[in-house]
């Protein structure tokens, strides 16, 4: 595409999250430390923010569910009391020990975050599971009442850090994006000065076409490449 970026302008929704944990979030001093769902890059991002974490790539949890696994999470023996939130992302290992852990987190009161919940994730053409199809399982044996805080688009609070970090004129930017519900719900809540569509992804014409649509970008385009000419 030929556009000028450089690393630290790019603003992740794992980033986002970890600057929510570590300048937003109020936490006792010996609740701070993050269990993480999900992979590599939620790891580096809380680390870029003097995080403490445990889960996530650790290969320990890489591994069936035992009966010693059972008695020492019902017991608390297996739960670092020093865990305050519960983080969750798109994770490529997910099994059983890992979800039985952050359940009992959470039971314990553990703040529930997520770096988005997006339900599919488009590659190859087609869609695979997403980042929201691992909070799920936590939601729906928390009984369906307990939902996370998604820290990815359209959330407000990522966009109010985004402008806190950059001091950009929001009349003056545009949200390019492939899925209604979170980026171009994002660019609307937040005021940008508009909204493009990229029909490579997620969101195809008809689902903002007709009346009585609440999600309608500004304007389209079949593919990034178009803006080029």
């Amino acid at each position: 595409m030929g556009i000028p970026a450089e690393v630290d302008e790019i603003f992740s929704s794992a980033y986002s999250s970890a600057v929510y944990v570590s300048r937003i979030l109020s936490l006792p001093d010996d609740r701070r430390t993050v269990f993480v769902l999900g992979e590599s890059g939620i790891e580096q991002e809380l680390d870029s923010e003097s995080v403490r974490h445990i889960g996530g790539t650790d290969p320990a949890l890489n591994r069936t569910i035992t009966s010693d696994d059972y008695n020492a999470i019902a017991s608390g023996e297996a739960l670092d009391p020093s865990v305050g939130v519960v983080l969750v992302g798109l994770d490529f290992h997910l099994n059983y020990l890992r979800l039985a852990l952050a359940y009992h987190y959470l039971r314990r009161g553990a703040v529930f975050l997520a770096t988005n919940i997006d339900v599919t994730l488009p590659s190859a053409g087609t869609l695979f599971p997403g980042a929201g199809v691992v909070s799920a399982p936590l939601v729906a044996m928390l009984g369906g009442e307990k939902q996370p805080l998604s820290l990815g688009k359209p959330s407000q609070a990522m966009m109010d850090a985004i402008e806190g970090k950059f001091k950009f004129e929001r009349g003056r930017a545009c949200m390019v994006g492939d899925r209604l519900n979170t980026d171009i719900q994002f660019g609307i809540e937040g005021g940008l000065g508009g909204t493009l569509a990229v029909l490579t992804g997620v969101s195809k014409k008809e689902d903002w076409e007709g009346e009585g649509k609440l999600v309608v970008p500004m304007a389209y385009v079949d593919r990034l490449g178009d803006l080029r000419g």
